[in-house]
């Protein structure tokens, strides 16, 4: 698997992790494999396949009742959970902003977030310093959803998980949303990216994995990002 060899470890490795479900039912059961260190990787699999469990295990929305997961060759169980979920941010796949304008929104993230990197972060996400002042609850669900990236930004992770972010927007948006994923991976900002949607996976990364009945059951290095098409979808 690509970057799991050499000197560089693994961004996240999983060391027979499983996480238990409702009754006797396993969400993630026995799960190893691993994610690089750079560029972006996909998680693909059906709804129910555990793919967004095996993502929020990544910074521990998800705890497991068995086996562990690597972070860069550390054990996360052993890692002060706000420091990791600043390295590791995430995304949802609905957009949360909260009451309040665009600045507050990202002032949540960084109390002393001053307007000059707000309003970076904000173009890194293409959206206008205008957004500053908008009310984040009146954004149409493509702007949220790129409020939220910047928001997650403002702690400059290392990585960050997507959870289906495009699922609820519409074509335009989702297309801006992956060349924003693209665009972070390309200048060091690790992404991984959960979908069900695996032409969507094979035009963004550079590595996918399919998830299926609660395990890693395939590895796919695609380095096929296909560029937007000419109707620009």
């Amino acid at each position: 698997m690509r970057g799991v060899t050499g000197a560089v470890p693994a961004l996240f490795e999983f060391v027979h992790l499983g996480v238990r479900g409702v009754g006797d039912r396993w969400r993630l059961r026995d799960v190893n494999g691993s994610i690089a260190p750079s560029g972006v990787t996909a998680l693909v699999g059906l709804s129910g396949s555990g793919k967004s469990t095996l993502l929020r295990c990544c910074n521990r929305l998800e705890v497991p009742a068995e086996g562990a997961v690597h972070y860069r060759g550390v054990d996360i169980a052993t890692l002060d959970v706000l420091q990791l979920r600043r390295r590791v941010a995430m995304v949802f796949q609905r957009p949360t902003p909260f009451p309040g304008t665009g600045r507050e929104n990202l002032q949540t993230a960084d109390p002393e977030l001053e307007d000059e990197w707000a309003r970076e972060l904000l173009a890194r996400v293409s959206l206008g310093p205008d957004f500053l002042d908008r009310e984040a609850t009146e954004l149409s669900g493509g702007e949220a959803q790129r409020l939220c990236l910047a928001r997650s930004l403002a702690v400059d992770p290392e990585v960050v998980l997507m959870d289906e972010v495009t699922s609820s927007v519409d074509p335009a948006a989702r297309r801006s949303l992956e060349r924003l994923a693209r665009s972070l991976a390309d200048g060091g900002t690790t992404i991984v990216w959960v979908t069900h949607d695996l032409a969507q996976a094979r035009r963004l990364a550079d590595e996918v994995l399919l998830v299926a009945d609660g395990r890693i059951a395939g590895v796919d290095e695609t380095n096929a990002f296909i560029e937007e098409d000419a109707n620009g979808e």
